[in-house]
């Protein structure tokens, strides 16, 4: 086993684990999600995304394609919560955090994504 694919999948599925907590909940009720949760998603979508550049197959590729669709979602969500905060006149109403959700449950399809082309990669390993 090596230490390198451990940190590789644990922050894939931490990526994945937390994007599902900030989703889950009513999709236009700014009680149920924390702007420092969508923050840690996004730091640690982040860190996984540094860690897929490097693998030349096209798994690897596939698998950076994913996260930076999940990245690019996540920071549209961040941005959309910074303005609503701090620059819309309604503040943070039902309609930004279904914004802010919607944009972050993309991000959740495509860590899904990543974590099943993982398992595809590694059942294929096996063989």
């Amino acid at each position: 086993m090596s230490l390198e694919k451990v940190v590789f999948s644990f922050f894939i599925l931490l990526a994945l684990t937390l994007n599902f907590g900030f989703v889950l909940g009513e999709f236009d009720n700014p009680d149920h999600h924390h702007s420092f949760e969508l923050l840690a998603v996004i730091v640690v979508n982040l860190i996984a995304t540094v860690l897929k550049f490097g693998d030349r197959t096209q798994t690897g590729a596939l698998l950076l394609a994913s996260s930076l669709v999940a990245v690019l979602q996540l920071l549209a969500a961040g941005v959309v919560w910074a303005y609503a905060a701090h620059v819309s006149a309604t503040g943070m109403d039902s309609v930004m955090m279904a914004s802010i959700v919607s944009l972050a449950a993309g991000a959740l399809l495509a860590n899904v994504v990543s974590v099943v082309l993982i398992i595809i990669d590694t059942v294929n390993l096996r063989r």
